[in-house]
C-alpha cells in the first residue's frame, strides 16, 4: 500500500536556487516534449501512417539526442519523468470518459504552482537529499516538517513551489494493518455546506470559513481596482503585490481548514463503519449557475469521494456508490413513492405544493422529514 505525506520544505538560499532551476527545467521539458508530440501526431494524421505516431520512447529519445549544453548540468530524471507524465496525459486524451477530457496543455511560467518529480530522492538523518546537479560545488540536504512516519520505501517524490513556499509529497510504501470488523453500516449524503450521515451531520462551511470567504471577496475586489489606474497597468506595484499576498494567504487558510475537516470526518467513517454508501454525483452537470458552481466547489464533493475511495481500500472497508440517477432526494424512504414532474423538490422547494427546499413531504403516505435525512435513509437502504 502506498501512502502519501505532504511536508513543508525549508531550503537554504543555495537549494532554493537549485529547486527553482529544476521547476523551470521540468516546465521546459514538458512544453518542448508536447510541441514535439503534437508535430509527430499531426504528421501521422496528414500522411496517414501509424508508424509516425508519437510514443513516450520516441519523444524522449528525440529530446535526449538534441540536448543543449546547459541541460547536462540538470538531472536527467527530470526530463524522463516529465515525458512519462506527458505520455500518460496523451493516453487520457483518447479516453473520452475522462472528466476533463482533452489534449494536454502547455504550462505557463506565470502559474502560481511550479514543480518537478524525482525518483532519486533519499531521506538521510531526517532531511531530504536530492541527486546533485553537475557544476555545483556546495549541495545541502533540505530540512522538512510535517511528516508523521517515514517507515517504508520512498517512491517518486513530487516537489513544488507555491506562493513562495516549498512543499514535497512523499509516497511511501507501507503495510497497513486491517481494522477489526465492527459490522456497522452508514450512508452519507453530500450537500452544499454540510454532509449528512446516519448519526448526524458535519458542517463543511463553518463560520470561520465564511469569514475567510468574505475577506477573499474583499481582496479580490481591491485587486480588481488596483490592476488599472489612469489607464496604466499597476500589477507590479508594491500595494498590488502586498494585497495579492494577503489574498493568497487566505486561500491557503481556506484549503487547510477544508482538508482538515474532510480528513477527520472520513477517518472517523472508515474506522467506525464497515460498509459506507455515498452518491456517485455528476458534479459538472450540477454546475447550473455561477452561484451553484461556487457552492459545489467549496463543498468539495469530488475531494470527499477521492478520500473515501483510498481510505476504504486502506482499511479493507466496503464503499458502495449509488448510481447518479438514483432518486435519493425524490424517493420516500417509508413507502418508496418517487416524485416526478411538477412534484419534484428543486433548489427552491416545490412551487406546486408550497414546500421548502429542505423539507420532504410524501404526497402518497403523508410522511414528512428533513430532505437530507430522507436522502440518507434512501442511500442506507442500498446496503
Amino acid at each position: 500500500m502506498i501512502r502519501t505525506q505532504k511536508v513543508r520544505l525549508y531550503p537554504n538560499r543555495t537549494m532554493k536556487k537549485a529547486l527553482d532551476d529544476l521547476c523551470d527545467y521540468r516546465r521546459y521539458c514538458w512544453n518542448a516534449g508536447l510541441a514535439l508530440w503534437n508535430d509527430m501526431y499531426d504528421s501521422s494524421l496528414i500522411l496517414e501512417d501509424k508508424k509516425l505516431s508519437p510514443t513516450e520512447h520516441k519523444v524522449r529519445d528525440e529530446m535526449v539526442a538534441n540536448k543543449a549544453d546547459w541541460q547536462y548540468r540538470l538531472s536527467a530524471r527530470c526530463l524522463q519523468l516529465a515525458i512519462h507524465d506527458l505520455g500518460q496525459a496523451w493516453e487520457k486524451f483518447f479516453d473520452k470518459s475522462q472528466i476533463n477530457w482533452g489534449k494536454p496543455h502547455f504550462k505557463s511560467k506565470k502559474d502560481p504552482r511550479q514543480g518537478f518529480k524525482t525518483d532519486r530522492a533519499k531521506i538521510v538523518n531526517g532531511k531530504l537529499r536530492l541527486d546533485k546537479s553537475h557544476g555545483i560545488k556546495k549541495w545541502y540536504d533540505i530540512r522538512f516538517e510535517g511528516a508523521k512516519s517515514l517507515v517504508g520505501s520512498l517512491k517518486v517524490v513530487s516537489i513544488y513551489r507555491e506562493n513562495g513556499k516549498y512543499w514535497a509529497s512523499f509516497p511511501i510504501e507501507v503495510n497497513v494493518e486491517t481494522k477489526v470488523k465492527s459490522g456497522a453500516k452508514t450512508a452519507v449524503d453530500v450537500n452544499v455546506g454540510h454532509l449528512n450521515y446516519t448519526e448526524g451531520k458535519v458542517a463543511t462551511l463553518p463560520d470561520n470559513l465564511k469569514h475567510l470567504y468574505k475577506r477573499i471577496k474583499y481582496y479580490q475586489r481591491v485587486l480588481a481596482k488596483k490592476r488599472m489606474v489612469n489607464g496604466k497597468q499597476t500589477t507590479g506595484s508594491h500595494n498590488y503585490v502586498k494585497t495579492r499576498a494577503k489574498l493568497q494567504r487566505d486561500y491557503c487558510k481556506v484549503t487547510n481548514i477544508q482538508h482538515d475537516i474532510m480528513q477527520k470526518f472520513t477517518t472517523m467513517l472508515v474506522k467506525k463503519y464497515d460498509k459506507i454508501v455515498i452518491e456517485d454525483l455528476a458534479v459538472k452537470e450540477m454546475q447550473m449557475t455561477h452561484v451553484a458552481s461556487k457552492g459545489l466547489q467549496r463543498s468539495m464533493f469530488g475531494y470527499f469521494r477521492q478520500i473515501m475511495s483510498y481510505k476504504c481500500e486502506w482499511y479493507s472497508k466496503d464503499l458502495i456508490l449509488a448510481d447518479k440517477h438514483y432518486p435519493s432526494t425524490q424517493r420516500c424512504s417509508r413507502c418508496g413513492h418517487i416524485k416526478t414532474g411538477d412534484e419534484k423538490i428543486g433548489l427552491n422547494g416545490n412551487l406546486k405544493h408550497g414546500t421548502k427546499h429542505d423539507e420532504y413531504i410524501c404526497y402518497e403516505c403523508g410522511f414528512s422529514c428533513d430532505r437530507d435525512e430522507n436522502a440518507v435513509y434512501n442511500l442506507f437502504a442500498l446496503i
